[in-house]
């Protein structure tokens, strides 16, 4: 279940913390943004960085201890040198982009997702009728792309026939051919930790944050904006 969902069933748990965590006070637009079309049974979801590990993980337990041919890069700033199999190392101002093409099972895949939670997997790699392809480089995310109101969905893309991921990114209508999603975050309230912690990067992993996601959907033509709160905490299950 992606983030967005998991704000709308009120089921948030650490992974939906993680996704508001640089956040401070303030609405924040353009966020999570999709384009899903719909063709008999068959979803082509396309949307912006925020749900590249999302999309990872999903198919990843799909395909469980199967083995998959998995291409792309782990992007991260912490030195992940001997903790994870690539064949590549690129550096920029910091960022660290380890390129990897590697047979690994959903399992491992969802090992290093767990162990390294802030990294961003964009990986390719499909199972059955699960296919996913994921630019291998950081995403922008929240920024309009050029003469466009939104930015553009094609930081990954997953198509499948699966209606239960296919619905749990368009929940507000089963048949349709196309929806266009858009979501502003309003983050109102930040929760302080009480503790001893004296590095403020800490501090700020451990807050706890509070506001609403408002979806813009249009789907086939029909437009609909609902408001949904959320409260999220790091330690949630």
């Amino acid at each position: 279940m992606n983030f967005i969902k998991k704000i709308v069933d009120k089921k948030e748990d650490s992974l939906t913390h993680l996704q508001f965590q640089k956040f401070s006070k303030g609405i924040f637009k353009n966020r999570a943004v999709l384009k899903v079309k719909k063709t008999k049974n068959k979803y082509s979801i396309g949307s912006t960085g925020e749900f590249i590990n999302e999309m990872v993980r999903i198919v990843a337990k799909k395909a469980g201890d199967n083995k998959m041919k998995v291409t792309g890069a782990v992007i991260a700033t912490s030195d992940l040198t001997g903790k994870i199999d690539f064949n590549e190392k690129k550096q920029f101002q910091g960022v660290k982009r380890y390129l990897l093409s590697n047979e690994m099972s959903g399992n491992e895949v969802i090992s290093l997702l767990n162990e390294f939670p802030k990294a961003i997997f964009a990986l390719s790699f499909e199972f059955g009728d699960d296919k996913l392809k994921i630019k291998p480089k950081a995403p922008k995310m929240g920024v309009p792309g050029k003469g466009e109101e939104a930015p553009k969905t094609d930081a990954c893309k997953l198509t499948t026939t699966d209606a239960a991921i296919g619905e749990s990114f368009v929940f507000e209508k089963k048949d349709f051919k196309l929806a266009e999603i858009n979501h502003i975050f309003t983050i109102d309230k930040i929760t302080l930790p009480e503790t001893e912690e004296k590095d403020f990067s800490k501090i700020r992993a451990m807050a706890g944050k509070s506001g609403k996601i408002e979806r813009t959907a249009v789907i086939d033509g029909e437009k609909t904006v609902v408001e949904y709160p959320f409260e999220c905490k790091p330690e949630s299950n």
